[in-house]
């Protein structure tokens, strides 16, 4: 089992950035699969990126690539999302999520451990 810990969301101008941070518990972690994933208030959770157990394969969800980056460190059991040119719809509670697997999960159903969650506002 692993527990997620998120950090680094708040307020934001449009046009500007943030970096959201994932801390995972246990020994485990290169094992899973992370991901970082977001819910506006009325909509569907959506995975924003995912990242296999290497970080040498990627997903990005269609509005968010060329201005969102995931990456992770295995050594220190994080994984990081650097949110460029912040757009107002990308308003949302963000999650980090996990799954034991080698492969890239990019669909909200498959993964299992869940962090609390870290809200993103971007103002106009």
């Amino acid at each position: 089992q692993v527990q997620l810990v998120e950090s680094g969301g708040g307020l934001v101008q449009a046009g500007g950035s943030l970096r959201l941070s994932c801390t995972a518990s246990g020994r485990t972690f290169s094992s899973y699969a992370m991901g970082w994933l977001r819910q506006a208030p009325g909509k569907e959770r959506d995975v924003v990126a995912a990242i296999n157990w290497s970080g040498g394969r990627t997903y990005y969800g269609d509005s968010v690539k060329g201005r969102f980056t995931i990456s992770r460190d295995n050594a220190k059991n994080t994984v990081t999302l650097q949110m460029n040119s912040l757009k107002p719809e990308d308003t949302a509670v963000y999650y980090c999520a996990a799954k034991a697997s080698y492969g890239l999960v990019a669909a909200p159903v498959e993964y299992v451990y869940w962090g609390q969650g870290t809200q993103v506002t971007v103002s106009s």
